[in-house]
């Protein structure tokens, strides 16, 4: 991600964790398999050297709570309305 410039890493990770673990929850209908793949695949780009500041992995902490809070918002309200 060095090519990249700051503002965008700073957006990607501000929206990307929170949007993968929103599809994947779309995709495996569980939410805790959601986090669980999105990490691993974090984990992996930060494994493999695509990151190296140490306030990307902050953000993308955060980015990632949020996401799942948001997807267990949802699934609490749909659970409530059925």
């Amino acid at each position: 991600m060095e090519s990249l410039s700051v503002s965008t890493q700073i957006i990607l990770a501000i929206f990307s964790p929170a949007l993968l673990v929103l599809l994947f929850t779309r995709i495996t209908f569980n939410h805790y398999v959601a986090l669980i793949l999105t990490v691993a695949l974090f984990a992996t780009s930060v494994y493999a050297g695509y990151t190296h500041k140490w306030w990307i992995y902050m953000i993308d902490a955060a980015s990632l709570t949020i996401g799942f809070s948001y997807v267990t918002h949802m699934k609490k309200k749909k659970m409530s309305a059925s």
